[in-house]
């Protein structure tokens, strides 16, 4: 038996293959589709990160650990 291959979402143009790991919101798989469709619509139209956006996001994601007092 073979795994099915995996396929873009609706409306996706890009050619790329559907994420493995993305999650499934609607049991319908074609309203389950439609739904990562609009989601990728959105990042497309969204403006790339300036250069000040990235380095607060890695600030916020490379803070060292904090240790708690013994």
């Amino acid at each position: 038996m073979t795994t099915p291959e995996k396929t873009a979402a609706a409306g996706d143009t890009s050619g790329r293959p559907a994420r493995a790991d993305r999650p499934v919101r609607f049991e319908d798989p074609v309203r389950n589709a439609a739904y990562w469709a609009r989601i990728g619509a959105i990042v497309a139209a969204a403006p790339p990160f300036t250069d000040t956006q990235r380095a607060i996001i890695r600030t916020a994601f490379h803070q060292p650990a904090i240790k708690e007092a013994a």
